[in-house]
């Protein structure tokens, strides 16, 4: 079993990176994943480091964008309601909900699962993400 240089497994520093991702926010993250980058040679710790904060952004991408329909709506709304008007869709504001919380429970079972398989050194794939990630750090 390959030892980090903080003196613990590489794949309990993986583990922790993922669930730090998944508990811990954005700070604490990227002080895990620059730790990993600067001082750590593991290339599956290195590119699951990377891996963790790129899914978090991803994650916080498509939520912020799903968000931007209600927000367009509001925003429509608050021009009606200037001149005593109305405008609702709350078919289309239930469904991004509804899909907000989805995404939510996979980005939860994603970063529980891969932080688990992470103590053996394992990792999801994730195609799209994986070559992104390969092209870039080689």
């Amino acid at each position: 079993m390959q030892k980090a240089k903080l003196g613990i497994s590489v794949g309990l520093l993986g583990a922790g990176i993922y669930f730090m991702g998944l508990f811990g926010g954005y700070i604490v993250s990227a002080i895990l994943v620059g730790y990993v980058l600067l001082f750590e040679q593991n290339e599956w710790l290195r590119k699951s480091a990377v891996k963790s904060i790129a899914l978090m952004f991803g994650f916080s991408i498509v939520t912020a964008l799903l968000n931007l329909i209600p927000n367009a709506i509001s925003f429509i709304n608050s021009i009606f309601s200037i001149f005593g008007g109305n405008f609702s869709i709350s078919a289309v504001s239930g469904i991004i909900s509804a899909l907000i919380i989805a995404i939510n429970v996979i980005e939860k079972l994603l970063f529980l699962g891969m932080g688990v398989n992470a103590l053996n050194q394992g990792t999801f794939s994730i195609p799209i993400l994986d070559k992104l990630i390969s092209k870039h750090m080689e």
